[in-house]
């Protein structure tokens, strides 16, 4: 009869690391945001030859980096919205083509429509991780100070257009 009783923590724990696990697999979208530190300073090569920086971004206004891939399905589910952002603030928006090649990235925006300004190229991926990449596609808003505004993992829904707007918009300090 008194048996049951001792399975009373075994069952708790049970629960316990179920429902620890189940967080842990599915984070709600901005759980690993990083904002209020330094874009990285890291000199990227882009897809025409030349190079870019993005501490401080050229034209010295807020600008968007987003770090894509021709074999990721989000980055092409989010791609119409790059294109809207393009249209609202010309030579704002960047793109880092993540661990893939030069050929298939060209391909992929020659396919879907070049957003960006410019294009870095990331093949080995650590300019992505020095910018704190979780996985792509994600996007930052950096100040023209060099300083990350926002940063969104995923792909951009509705909101997060809002939110880029708004940072893009921002006064100057």
């Amino acid at each position: 009869m008194k048996r049951w009783l001792a399975a009373i923590p075994v069952v708790a724990l049970l629960l316990f690391a179920g429902l620890a696990l189940s967080q842990l697999l599915s984070p709600k979208k901005g759980d690993f945001e990083r904002v209020s530190r330094a874009a990285p300073e890291r000199l990227f090569e882009t897809l025409d030859g030349g190079t870019v920086t993005f501490a401080p971004p050229p034209g010295g206004k807020n600008v968007v980096v987003n770090l894509f891939a021709s074999w990721c399905a989000p980055c092409e589910a989010e791609h119409p919205r790059l294109m809207e952002l393009s249209d609202a603030f010309p030579d704002r928006i960047y793109g880092v083509l993540y661990k893939d090649s030069r050929e298939n990235g060209a391909a992929f925006l020659e396919r879907m429509g070049n957003p960006f300004t410019g294009v870095a190229v990331d093949t080995d991926g650590q300019g992505g991780l020095d910018f704190g990449l979780t996985g792509v596609p994600e996007t930052f808003v950096i100040s023209s100070e060099g300083e990350i505004l926002v940063h969104i993992t995923g792909p951009l829904d509705d909101g997060d257009v809002r939110e880029v707007r708004g940072a893009l918009n921002a006064p100057r300090d």
